[in-house]
This record gives structure tokens, sequence and C-alpha cells, in this order.
């Protein structure tokens, strides 16, 4: 038997021995997580006692299942990165990081990523962090159940919550997010999931996507940020069954979509958003289905934007229904529920009879003039506007929906 195991190649022999479960805390083995991890072998588990360690960045390079139990506080004491992880089959689950340290150079971050694959991060916290969560050209990770709460300083000394760079096949559930500078942030990210996140408070964006093709957000929740949402420069984007609330100021937006193509937007909820979405230089997209409830302006369409449609969509107590830069229309709207139609619908099928031009000349004039916006609801903008409706000569005549329903579109 001895002779038989001599003759196993040390590798093989490896492969073979189980793996180990290393325990740190007071009174074990390791009291220290970074001798631990030096200590382990891949495919090991740590499993981490409650406790603070101050231990400055952790770096884990194996395979390994890292699990706090009652959540122990790792704290990068405001200087250090805290875990630093590269390589495949990672789990990190359980841990509170606080106090990572902030850079002007580098991208600190509580937990940073970089050349990895088959990661999860979940159930964790994140406080008092520049960066909290940063993923770099990596794949098939996985990053769920997380509260990561910054403390906002200015946009360009605060980091992003949730962080993506040249990633694919990333899933991003049910993590709140808030005081970040971006909420969650993809850039060159494809064919990912972001869904059922509360991402509020934050000081730019809710959500950032640059130049992310092939993704999916849905079920999310973005609410008292600087802006919503922000898609740039992406294609085959979807958007579904969000909750885009209460993102007001001068430059606000529910969804900024700015070059973006061949993207849906369905059954959304826009609630007293500044702006609920607006667009420009965006094509072939469809915006379905979707509530827009007590926002300044529904829709801002710039006449850069074409070949869009505009259906089955339910438009309730905005201040402007549709607003636009110029009088050539490239989108089509139809079959869309506007409480300011004032037609009539004599065949009883469920359609008016006359177009509804949802853009109003006031609106055309807060465009050029801003300043303007002081006249809403006097007499003399209620008279203009009853006025353009007879002659029609500034707003746009080919913006129109030729088919407004007489009820509100069930979702």
């Amino acid at each position: 038997m001895i002779r038989f195991l001599l003759t196993i190649p040390p590798i093989l022999f490896c492969a073979l021995l189980p793996a180990r479960t290393l325990m740190v805390g007071k009174n074990h083995s390791f009291t220290s997580i970074r001798r631990a991890v030096e200590a382990a072998k891949d495919k090991d588990t740590i499993i981490v006692l409650p406790g603070l360690y101050k231990e400055g960045n952790i770096i884990i390079r194996k395979s390994l299942v890292l699990i706090g139990h009652g959540y122990p506080v790792l704290d990068g004491e405001k200087k250090f990165e805290i875990i630093t992880v590269s390589g495949i089959h990672i789990v990190i689950r359980g841990f509170q990081f606080q106090n990572s340290g902030v850079s002007a150079m580098n991208d600190f971050a509580s937990v940073k990523v970089i050349d990895a694959k088959n990661i999860l991060l979940e159930d964790s916290r994140v406080i008092h962090s520049h960066f909290g969560i940063h993923f770099s050209n990596s794949a098939s990770v996985t990053i769920r159940n997380n509260t990561i709460i910054g403390s906002p300083g200015t946009e360009q000394n605060t980091g992003n919550g949730i962080h993506l760079w040249k990633c694919m096949n990333a899933i991003i559930e049910n993590n709140r997010v808030s005081g970040h500078r971006d909420g969650i942030y993809f850039e060159f990210v494809t064919g990912s999931v972001i869904k059922n996140n509360i991402s509020e408070k934050n000081i730019r964006y809710g959500l950032h996507f640059m130049f992310s093709h092939n993704d999916t957000y849905s079920g999310n929740t973005f609410s008292r940020n600087g802006a919503g949402v922000a898609v740039m420069y992406s294609k085959n984007v979807k958007m579904e069954k969000n909750h885009f609330r209460q993102n007001w100021g001068a430059s606000a937006y529910g969804i900024l979509l700015k070059d973006i193509t061949d993207s849906r937007i369905e059954q959304n909820e826009f609630y007293k958003n500044t702006v609920a979405i607006y667009m420009e230089g965006s094509s072939r997209s469809e915006i379905i289905k979707n509530n827009f409830t007590e926002n300044g302006w529904a829709l801002k369409v710039q006449a850069s934007c074409d070949e869009n449609m505009f259906q089955y969509n339910n438009f309730y107590g905005n201040s402007f229904d549709v607003a636009t830069n110029g009088t050539n229309v490239l989108s089509t709207f139809i079959n869309n529920y506007w409480d300011k139609y004032e037609g009539y619908d004599l065949d009883k099928n469920g359609t008016g009879d006359i177009p509804y031009h949802p853009v109003s000349m006031y609106s055309m004039v807060i465009e050029q003039n801003p300043n303007a916006v002081i006249l809403m609801r006097s007499f003399l903008v209620s008279l203009l506007d009853k006025a353009e409706k007879a002659l029609p000569s500034l707003t746009p005549e080919a913006l129109a929906d030729k088919q407004p329903l007489m009820h509100p579109f069930k979702l």
C-alpha cells in the first residue's frame, strides 16, 4: 500500500485530498483571515467568526469559499482596499466591509475583483467605502443580496456602489445601494442582467450604462437620485418593469437615452420625475405599455431620434406630455392614452376619432426659453395653447397620435 501511494504523482495526490474547513476567530486555529487564506488550498472553505479584523488588503488567488458568521467586520481603516480577488470559483458571503481607502489615483474598493471567472459575492454589507464592489475583466459573476451604503461627498471624490468594467454574463440582483456617485455602473458589459435592486439617493445616476450591449434590467427601483438611469452608446438593452420615482432636479431624468438603438422600454412606472424619458440620437426602440404619472415632462424626444415606437402608454397628470426641439418627427405615436385628450369616439371602437397632438405651444416656448416656465398655469399660456390647437403654426403637425385610446391601457 505504501509503495502504491509513493507512485502517485504529487499533483494527483493533492487532488485526491478532501477539501478542508479552516476556522478563523478567537480560540481557533487561525486568528487572522490573511493567514488562513495563505494556508488554504483550492476548494477549501474558510469560516470567519464574529469580530473586528484590521488586516490591510487581503488578496485571494485560490478557489476558496470565504464565509462570515454573524457578519464579522473587515475594516480598511480608510487606508486600504479590503479584499482583492483574482481567479476562478470563489465565493464570499456574510461579511461587513467598512472604511475602504480613498485614492485619487486608484479605484480603491471594499471588494475588488480582477481577471476572474465564476465569482459569487452575496449577503454582505458595505459601508463608508470609496467604491463598494468593483469588478473588471471578469465573466460569469453574481452579486446579490448585498447592502451598499456610501458616504456621499462631491461627484469627483465619490466612487460607485457596484462597478463593472469589461465584464460579461453578470447577474446583479436584490442589492440595495445608496450614497454613491452611481449606484450601479456598467461599462463594456455584455449579456448581463440587473434585477430587483433598489438604487436610491445617489449623487449622479441610480444606474449608468456605457457601451454595454445585450443587457436587461428589470424589476428595479430608482428613486431620489441625481437622475434615475442613463443608457448611453448601447444597443439591444431591455428595460422592463422598473420603477423610476422622484428623480427630481434641474437635470434629473427617469431615463436618459443617448445614442442607443434597437432597445425596449416596457411596463415601467415613471412617477414624479423632472423628465421621465429624455431621448437624444436614439433609434429603432420600442417604448410600450408604460405609465407616466405626475412628471414634469413625460417625454422629451429630440429631433435627432428616429424610428422609435410609442404605443399603449398611459399619460396621467404630467405638466407636459411630450416636448421636442424641432419640427422634424421621425418616430411613431399610436394607441396611447392621454388624460388631456378632448376628442370623441363616435364609432365606439375604443380609440379617438381625431388625432391628439401632445406637444403644446408652451412646451415649444420653454424649449427655446427655459425662463418662460415661470408662466406655467397662467391664463395667458392657456389662451396661447388653445389658439395653437385651432391654428397650428409652431408645434410639429406630424407629431400626433392618430388613434389615441379613450381609456387607459391595462398593463
